[in-house]
């Protein structure tokens, strides 16, 4: 067995048991939460109870009130999504003893849209997320890009151009136990058996859902338009299903993390925004295996490449933002005139960068256009903007514009 990869969102979740009486850890299934919860919990007296074992979760369910009087004084719960009942049991005890760190919950559903969950532990709670791995943690490094681009710090350096290793990044996915296998079929199986069990039987903890053999089927669907406009009626287009039911199954993969929506970045003085979000798949490894190609043949197809290499650097730039005490925003800007930008982040205060991405190892001027557009547009509150793609070299386009490889975004 591998050793765990060290999570740069450690300190982020130390800091919540320091001052919150309850924190939540929350992100899919297999992104390394109950590693995690353990190991910062192992040497401080903490008691574990996990709900996926039947015996504990239906005790809970039960009796709420006794089961959580019963715990220790600090305890951890893993996967609580799974016996929502001890909320409100959990909101009185800590009610009556507001000591910091009480307990360490982790979830693999978004537990903010759980019914009751946000009144029952509101001020009570700070919700740390973790997601799969990112490209900084894989390589053992603490990156700056964030910092820098808020700051327009780059100047001219090289780097190695990744190529088709950059491919096999994007295939490979961030999942740790998809990671631990050597060869990409047997990631692929991994990746496949994941979004069945995940999509059939997770999804029954948080709804209602009379046609869970389309889960699986939606999900492939949304693999094929990663990093494309959010529409309802294509995604339904395959399915004997009806436009609402499948926007209410997208809305249910996304609280299960395997689905990602990048809302339009507007302005209310600017009438010629489009405000249509994007779609992005939770993980390009996810992805990749359910389209079932290679990274050879992802490589080779530049149509199939762009929007996976679009959403992996949105999830590494999402990953590397969860590590931060700021609060990052993350959007897409699109007017009607066909100026686009894949990824905007506002910063507290208003400040904005933007990050555009290019599958091609030669770049122009034409490029920029949409960064452009978008400096126009913002001005002063316009800090950088930086195109990504596969070359070797920092370069300046113009006053806060730079190319740059995508490989900077974690060395």
């Amino acid at each position: 067995m591998q050793p765990a990869v060290p999570r740069l969102v450690r300190d982020r979740l130390l800091q919540a048991l320091a001052d919150s009486p309850v924190a939540l850890l929350q992100g899919p299934r297999q992104s390394g939460k109950t590693t995690l919860a353990r190991s910062l919990t192992a040497q401080r007296g903490y008691g574990y109870f996990t709900f996926d074992d039947d015996v504990t979760r239906a005790a809970a369910a039960a009796d709420p009130i006794r089961f959580v009087d019963d715990l220790p004084d600090r305890a951890v719960i893993d996967e609580v999504q799974r016996a929502p009942q001890v909320f409100t049991a959990l909101k009185r005890t800590v009610d009556e003893d507001r000591r910091a760190g009480r307990f360490l919950l982790t979830g693999s559903a978004d537990l903010l849209s759980t019914r009751g969950l946000s009144d029952s532990l509101a001020g009570r709670m700070e919700v740390v997320p973790l997601h799969p791995l990112a490209q900084a943690e894989l390589e053992g490094s603490e990156p700056r890009f964030l910092d820098r681009l808020l700051a327009a710090r780059f100047r001219g350096e090289r780097t190695e151009r990744l190529g088709s290793r950059l491919a096999e990044r994007v295939v490979a996915g961030g999942y740790p136990a998809a990671l631990a296998r050597g060869a990409e079929a047997r990631r692929r199986a991994w990746y496949r058996d994941y979004s069945q069990a995940l999509a059939q039987r997770d999804v029954q903890d948080i709804a209602k859902v009379t046609s869970a053999e389309t889960l699986p089927r939606l999900l492939q669907v949304a693999a094929s338009h990663t990093a494309s406009m959010l529409n309802f009626t294509e995604l339904a287009a395959p399915f004997q299903l009806s436009r609402p039911t499948i926007a209410t199954y997208v809305s249910l993969l996304k609280r299960l993390f395997l689905l990602y929506e990048l809302p339009a970045w507007h302005n209310n003085r600017l009438k010629r925004l489009v405000k249509t979000p994007k779609l992005h798949v939770g993980d390009t490894g996810l992805a990749a295996a359910l389209l079932n190609v290679t990274s050879e043949a992802v490589y080779r197809d530049r149509h199939l490449y762009g929007p996976l290499l679009e959403t992996f650097v949105l999830q590494e730039l999402v990953r590397q933002a969860s590590w931060r005490d700021d609060d990052l925003r993350f959007s897409h800007f699109r007017d009607r005139d066909g100026s686009e930008v894949d990824v905007v982040i506002e910063a507290p205060g208003g400040t904005i960068a933007a990050v555009e991405v290019k599958a091609a190892a030669t770049i122009g001027q034409g490029d920029f256009r949409g960064l452009n557009r978008l400096r126009e547009h913002l001005g002063e509150r316009f800090a950088c903007g930086v195109l990504l793609h596969d070359g070797d070299s920092v370069l300046s386009f113009g006053d806060r514009l730079f190319a740059a490889p995508v490989a900077t975004l974690w060395t």
